[in-house]
């Protein structure tokens, strides 16, 4: 035995003795194998399927149309190849689909090789397909930084290669149209008889972003016999296409008698030089199993800081851990990719966006790999340093866009109160502080708060400032986020101020507005404080059409942009419930605990909840407020045993960077964050068992003794073995380590009356 061989054994041997439960686990299954990325690909979810590393720069995949913004649409859907760069369950105008590779069949005459599936292999870190026309067979896995492919040809003496660098999603004849991504330029060259190299240049998309630039290396382990380039339409021999604003690619052929081709391909965001970097030091070899067992293994790493019972139902196994997965796909680590500038912090992009992923899936990152949030915190510091303000979404190396709030106050705040080591919160305060007060220049889409003006002197914003409800109450929010960073700093004037500006959604809080019998709802009010019943549409200066606005609006005529809406997403009787920082001063302006209960009764049987919308996330929860946390536990077990499954379809809405996935993961477990405050709401789990093996070496299980469906009520609790009367824990309860044993029974008790905050 080598003394490789001899260490290795040693640190498995290691592993064992530290962590025998979960030892004998991994000879049973790997944890890995619960992860199915086909769940939420289909329908709403918009979930990427392919191959991807943790937090994973490049993700490949086939591109079955130009419009999906995952790439990847269900058969008999066309494949018009394979590219490179994608994003995960995301709404609105795609993003990236770039370096499209093609197998093919024929002559070197053509630059599209639209085929179709025969079959589907979807699993972690893996894709395989089999085209009809061709019968080339395609697999696929992934390094962080380059992809791998495996193509199988049959018997032919033409098979080809065609490398695509103008390809990418979204496309429009439009020119700058809203959403839609635009050619910019690209270039390709032949290196040598088995490497080719070259670059996109896109803009737009889904942020409406400035151009960004794809460069990438391929190589292929057999080398070509032949090869042509195109430019625009013409093929020619030339082994260069420089770029003149037109799509370029290449054609290469491989010998005739070669059964199956391996490619590897760089990425980067840099040079074509850095791209082979990438692909040579992530994938020195031509081990196609090697390259996938490497990125199991990261996940593995993963997925086993949360340990579920063994004797779990196999599709809550796949729903769990396929949540978990979800989460840590994006944002995406791009440190040392950075074309804007040049330091030793790290760098993520595809923040997409913080409004969907702050509430769940940043919490649930913390738990989970609370060192990478720590970066990627220090990322949003640096890109406030660089850029001038942090990012409320960002994807191409450019902010963009806000839908509700300066939202980074509250991912910084969650890392606060929690104490997340690393972060220079000094500096953090400043970013915090700028969104604050400084309002962002008419870059009101991109970043920072736009009204930021008429809320600092009126206390809302005013009807006709596009989506002047949501940024009300959600500019108070971030403002309670501030007040809570600024307190813990020792800032006291800066804590009084910003806790007296968080109030500030009590300004468009109508107190004696009635529907379906509930009173006080979030509503329009103009700059000179009155009520507006009837809203104005359109921008004619002859004709001015209103409608009448209720609680129950959500879009306005059909030549209104969606975009600039009094609320986002959303009706009033969602975000008038979504007050996540002063859910007691809700509860005073609904007029009282019993009024409160009636109304949420009213919210869920009268169907006005969204389950796919990020603002109506912590609504469940509300019952915990007014003493009835069994009520926010049959609300959540209702909403997942008839939206969530482990099927294609599973997912009730975009899964958002893994919002909805990490919504589920928590509450399979009982726990749920109120995001940037240092508390869990306790409900009844769906998983019997869940052990933490925190990164501090430390353990926490939470165990739901004698749970089923009937007996699906907390009727006590033990913390570490001494009553807890609480339906909240704190953060520092959980990486204290310990065991939290939940008593069930068949009916209602009195536990939980209290929150314990």
């Amino acid at each position: 035995m080598t003394q490789i061989s001899i260490r290795v054994s040693l640190l498995r041997l290691a592993f064992f003795l530290c962590f025998p439960v979960m030892g004998m686990a991994q000879e049973v299954a790997s944890l890995f194998n619960y992860v199915d990325p086909k769940i939420g690909s289909t329908g709403l979810g918009r979930t990427f399927i392919g191959p991807s590393c943790p937090y994973g720069m490049v993700k490949p995949s086939p591109d079955c149309t130009c419009k999906n913004n995952s790439g990847w649409a269900p058969m008999p859907e066309q494949v018009d190849g394979f590219s490179q760069v994608h994003v995960s369950g995301t709404g609105g105008g795609p993003k990236y689909g770039n370096i499209l590779v093609t197998p093919f069949l024929g002559a070197l005459d053509k630059t599209s090789h639209i085929d179709y599936r025969k079959y589907e292999e979807i699993r972690l870190g893996y894709y395989d397909t089999t085209f009809k026309n061709s019968s080339i067979r395609t697999e696929i896995t992934t390094a962080e930084r380059a992809s791998f492919y495996r193509f199988t040809y049959p018997q032919s003496s033409e098979k080809g290669l065609a490398v695509d660098a103008g390809f990418f999603l979204g496309e429009s004849p439009v020119p700058d149209a809203r959403e839609a991504q635009q050619f910019v330029g690209s270039e390709i060259q032949i290196l040598s008889n088995h490497e080719v190299c070259g670059y996109t240049r896109i803009r737009g998309g889904w942020n409406n972003g400035r151009a960004y630039t794809v460069y990438f290396y391929a190589e292929t382990n057999v080398p070509f016999t032949e090869t042509v380039t195109w430019k625009g339409t013409t093929i020619t021999t030339d082994k260069v296409q420089f770029d003149s604003g037109k799509k370029t690619g290449a054609l290469l052929r491989f010998p005739a008698s070669t059964d199956s081709v391996k490619l590897k391909i760089g990425i980067s965001f840099l040079s074509c030089l850095k791209a082979k970097h990438n692909a040579h030091t992530e994938i020195g070899h031509w081990n196609f199993e090697k390259v996938h067992q490497e990125l199991l293994d990261k996940w593995e790493t993963l997925l086993q800081r949360i340990e579920i019972a063994p004797d779990t139902p196999e599709h809550y196994k796949r729903m769990f851990y396929t949540g978990m997965y979800h989460t840590m796909i994006m944002p995406v680590d791009r440190s040392g990719e950075n074309p804007g500038w040049t330091d030793n912090e790290p760098y993520y992009d595809d923040f997409y966006a913080i409004w969907d992923t702050y509430r769940t899936s940043t919490p649930l990152i913390t738990l989970v790999d609370p060192d990478r949030e720590v970066d990627i915190v220090r990322s949003m510091l640096n890109i406030y340093k660089r850029d001038g303000f942090m990012p409320d979404a960002r994807s191409g190396n450019c902010n963009g866009r806000t839908q509700g709030g300066s939202n980074g106050e509250i991912v910084i705040a969650d890392a606060f109160v929690k104490g997340l080591e690393g972060i220079d919160y000094e500096h953090a305060l400043e970013a915090m502080l700028k969104d604050a007060t400084v309002p962002p220049g008419g870059n009101e889409e991109a970043e920072g708060r736009g009204g930021l003006i008429p809320y600092l002197e009126l206390g809302y914003i005013p009807h006709g400032i596009p989506r002047a409800g949501n940024r009300t109450i959600e500019y108070a929010y971030c403002d309670y986020a501030i007040a809570l960073v600024a307190k813990g700093l020792g800032k006291e004037e800066l804590y009084q101020q910003y806790l007296k500006q968080s109030g500030n959604w009590k300004n468009l809080w109508r107190d004696d507005y009635e529907h379906d019998g509930s009173k006080g709802f979030i509503l329009p009010r103009d700059e000179k404080g009155n009520w507006l019943d009837e809203v104005p549409f359109g921008s004619s200066k002859i004709q001015k059409p209103t409608f009448t606005y209720t609680p129950l609006t959500m879009e306005g005529p059909w030549y209104t942009p969606w975009w600039s809406m009094f609320f986002y997403e959303a009706t009033s009787w969602e975000y008038s419930l979504s007050i996540p920082h002063d859910v007691p001063g809700l509860i005073n302006k609904s007029g009282g605990k019993e009024a409160f209960e009636k109304r949420l009764d009213t919210f869920f049987n009268k169907n006005y909840y969204n389950v796919n919308n990020e603002p109506s996330f912590l609504t469940p929860c509300l019952y915990h407020w007014i003493g009835r946390p069994d009520k926010s536990s049959d609300r959540i077990h209702a909403i997942i045993n008839t939206h969530f499954n482990d099927s294609p379809g599973g997912l009730p809405g975009n899964d958002d960077s893994g919002a909805m996935s990490s919504w589920l993961a928590f509450h399979m477990m009982g726990l749920y964050p109120n995001a940037g405050q240092d508390y869990y709401l306790i409900n009844t789990p769906i998983l019997k068992e869940t052990t933490f093996r925190l990164t501090n070496g430390k353990t926490f299980r939470i165990k739901a003794e004698k749970l089923s469906n009937k007996n699906r009520y907390i009727q006590s609790i033990l913390l570490n073995g001494k009553e807890y009367p609480y339906s909240a824990l704190r953060h520092k309860d959980i990486v204290a380590g310990g065991e939290m044993i939940l008593k069930m029974g068949n009916k209602p008790s009195n536990w939980g009356n209290d929150l314990g905050l």
